[in-house]
């Protein structure tokens, strides 16, 4: 069974929260006999293949972008090249090109996307986009949501509810290294031990603006990584606050990352728009057994973390109830034990990459109308 993901950027040229999601699909169907291509736009010059574990990666020049929405000029040929090699189209959603190259290329194979977040922001360009967006999500043959939380609170999907299916987004266990002692010296020796955590990309949406009021003349200590537009103005906020308190470390390699986890006190996630659907940063924490502090926006953060079981659900934009949760797991060791071993327990019932990869492949079977016997052989 062959299948093609569509989405607009991918590993090596980024590393954000969406690309690992993709990267987990395609690892954990591979036990379900699925072999997976990702087709995706980068900065480089043509057009070239990457070859990796998960999936080999089609990558075509990326021409421009307008509205953080890559276009290309030259993929279209290359992208109907992969609909006749696979079986199952699998769309990341939102990615207005993508639709735009469905229509174009005439796409007949069995389709399915995967609705990751509405469009939030754009709104004058959503009047323009929207005729394209319902024509193509009336096209798609199932729309996968990662929680009950967004379809719920998602005006788009409402349209299309008789067509969505939830697979929550799962991570596998084993595709998390662990660092070496060197690695875990490196880290503490620059970071300390027992700060608040984020990853992410530096995004308008990750309420970092907030997180960065909210240790404003406390002795909480919080490690920020990732890359992003809004970088330059969240150090210049840090400064402005007068705050010595955090560190903004850009890019690190996997297993700084996770010798990063493992000392952290706990994962804060302070995104307060619902631009961010699942986080994945936060079902990493759960992995690693970390207390989480998230923020009630309507999405699946609020399915990965439950408040007062696995950390604290805090109001969305709100810098004093996010200061009060950090200092209740900073001042409490066994409060943030307790929290993170429940989030370790639901991430094992819930939130596996295998549990994951199984559905999805159940999921592509029914597309196909196979058995699990002839998916595994076609």
């Amino acid at each position: 069974m062959k299948v093609l993901h569509v989405y607009r950027t991918y590993f090596p040229d980024t590393q954000g929260g969406l690309e690992e999601v993709i990267r987990q699909i395609c690892r954990n169907t591979l036990a379900e006999g699925v072999e997976s291509r990702v087709f995706t736009l980068s900065p480089q010059a043509g057009h070239s293949v990457v070859l990796r574990e998960e999936a080999d990666v089609y990558r075509y020049h990326r021409t421009f972008e307008v509205a953080s929405c890559g276009v290309s000029v030259t993929a279209l040929a290359g992208f109907k090249r992969l609909v006749a090699w696979a079986d199952i189209v699998h769309y990341h959603f939102p990615w207005p090109f993508a639709d735009m190259l469905h229509v174009l290329a005439a796409v007949k194979k069995p389709s399915m996307l995967t609705y990751h977040s509405d469009v939030i922001r754009q709104k004058k360009l959503l009047m323009l986009y929207g005729p394209l967006m319902r024509h193509f999500l009336k096209q798609i043959h199932c729309i996968v949501a990662t929680s009950d939380n967004y379809v719920a609170s998602s005006g788009q999907l409402q349209d299309f509810k008789n067509k969505v299916e939830i697979i929550p987004i799962g991570l596998d266990d084993n595709s998390y290294l662990q660092p070496t002692e060197a690695a875990l010296a490196a880290a503490r020796a620059r970071c300390g031990k027992g700060f608040f955590l984020f990853i992410g990309v530096l995004r308008y949406y990750k309420g970092l603006h907030i997180l960065l009021e909210a240790i404003q003349n406390t002795d909480l200590q919080v490690v920020i990584v990732g890359m992003g537009p809004i970088e330059d103005e969240l150090r210049g906020q840090a400064e402005q606050l007068g705050l010595n308190n955090v560190q903004f470390l850009g890019y690190v390699g996997d297993e700084e990352k996770i010798a990063l986890i493992q000392l952290a006190k706990a994962i804060v996630f302070p995104s307060h728009l619902r631009s961010e659907a699942f986080g994945v940063t936060l079902v990493e924490g759960a992995l690693f057994g970390k207390p989480l502090i998230s923020a009630e926006i309507g999405t699946g953060t609020s399915y990965v973390n439950v408040h007062n079981e696995t950390g604290f659900v805090v109001p969305p934009a709100d810098p004093e109830q996010l200061r009060l949760a950090m200092l209740r797991l900073h001042e409490d060791g066994l409060l943030a034990r307790q929290l993170g071993s429940a989030a370790r327990q639901r991430y094992e019932r819930l939130l596996t990459g295998q549990k994951m990869g199984q559905s999805y492949a159940r999921l592509y079977r029914r597309i196909l109308g196979l058995s699990p016997i002839d998916a595994a052989t076609n």
